[in-house]
């Protein structure tokens, strides 16, 4: 009897939430028309407000299997009543929603502000479009929370969009350079922009499978940010015993970066949960882009002739496909083995971490670019 009062109190809960989402939509209906923040606040609540039918569903089909000798019409009325509330309030946030969006969409043009119209996919699946403004402000508030906030001021900055002299100038103030490049150009950032590209180039790939809500697209281009920086440039000195590289990292935060260990993903993404979805997408962006970095490190050559000549204690990259992200394998070389009968050499020992000493072709190995540390 107590467990059947129980759910009862959890079914009233649901319910009652129900009835604070509609006295907000009463409140809401009464604007002449939806501000951005009114808009994000109700897709926020809509979101919070569709799972509560499969609860109250659930509830209601254990409130029928506990009751011994309900009323003939007291069940249907409640499944009635709830379906009848539910799916009308629904079908208004809606429409206010479609509503705001197209009221954003026709204003024309924003003075002294760069706008763009963008595709936000929901938890559910349902697409709403947002508008993103970019002024003065917000661009020296994103100075301030991109760079400074997290990694302390910067002392110069580059940017594809020349937008204002007035970001530069406020900028200044605090001794940022701020240098623009024409438009449509990226070429001009030169390796700054080789991680845009690759991160533009899988993302577009992997993102068909799933759709992301903006804090789960937040998290998974955090984590692809921590792969980019990750990857091994050169050797940090030439001690033989030290297989610590020179990453991207180590100009941000002083130090490599690390990943939290995650079991492997093998279901289809589909049948996975939504936090294992991002998951899902890092693994898969890690197997791209480590493939693709060993490839760029490689120099392509003919077989019979020597690809290059690996120096002994000189640092290199072991390709090793079944490494956890953020995970990149290297090694010194302390022996070479020339060809019987050219004296080519294409295999060399190579000493890991620990002190083990494995053997691999060259086509397995990518020797560092040396820098003369």
């Amino acid at each position: 009897m107590s467990e059947l009062i129980t759910m009862i109190r959890k079914r009233s809960a649901i319910k009652s939430k129900l009835t604070i989402f509609a006295n907000h939509l009463k409140l809401i209906e009464t604007s002449k028309s939806l501000t951005e923040l009114q808009i994000i606040d109700l897709q926020c609540r809509l979101r919070k407000i569709e799972p509560l039918y499969e609860e109250f569903d659930s509830l209601q089909t254990e409130i029928e299997v506990l009751s011994d000798e309900p009323p003939v019409d007291e069940v249907p009325a409640e499944r009635v009543q709830f379906d009848n509330d539910y799916y009308t309030l629904v079908a208004r946030a809606k429409r206010l929603l479609a509503a705001g969006e197209k009221a954003s969409e026709s204003v024309a043009e924003f003075s002294d502000a760069e706008s763009a119209l963008v595709k936000v996919v929901d938890g559910k699946g349902n697409k709403h479009t947002a508008r993103v403004i970019l002024d003065n402000g917000s661009g020296i508030n994103i100075v301030s929370e991109a760079f400074c906030s997290k990694l302390g001021l910067p002392r110069r900055n580059v940017s594809s969009t020349d937008s204002s002299s007035q970001i530069s100038s406020a900028v200044a103030q605090e001794g940022i350079e701020f240098l623009f490049i024409p438009s449509y150009t990226p070429h001009f950032n030169g390796m700054a922009e080789s991680a845009v590209r690759s991160t533009k180039y899988h993302l577009r790939r992997l993102l068909q499978l799933t759709h992301f809500t903006y804090e789960e697209m937040h998290t998974c281009l955090t984590q692809v940010e921590a792969i980019l920086n990750s990857r091994p440039i050169t050797a940090l000195n030439s001690d033989p015993t030290d297989f610590t590289p020179l990453t991207p990292a180590h100009f941000l935060i002083g130090r490599s970066l690390v990943s939290v260990p995650h079991p492997q993903l093998t279901e289809r993404i589909t049948s996975l949960e939504r936090y294992k979805r991002i998951e899902f997408v890092k693994q898969h962006f890690w197997k791209r882009f480590s493939n693709e970095y060993v490839t760029t490190l490689q120099q392509k050559t003919k077989w019979p002739t020597a690809s290059s000549e690996l120096k002994l204690g000189s640092l290199v990259l072991i390709k090793d496909k079944a490494l956890p992200p953020l995970r990149w394998a290297l090694g010194r070389c302390v022996a070479v083995f020339p060809g019987t009968h050219d004296q080519v050499a294409r295999v060399a020992d190579i000493r890991i971490k620990g002190g083990t000493i494995i053997r691999r072709a060259f086509n397995n190995i990518c020797p560092l670019p040396e820098t003369g540390c």
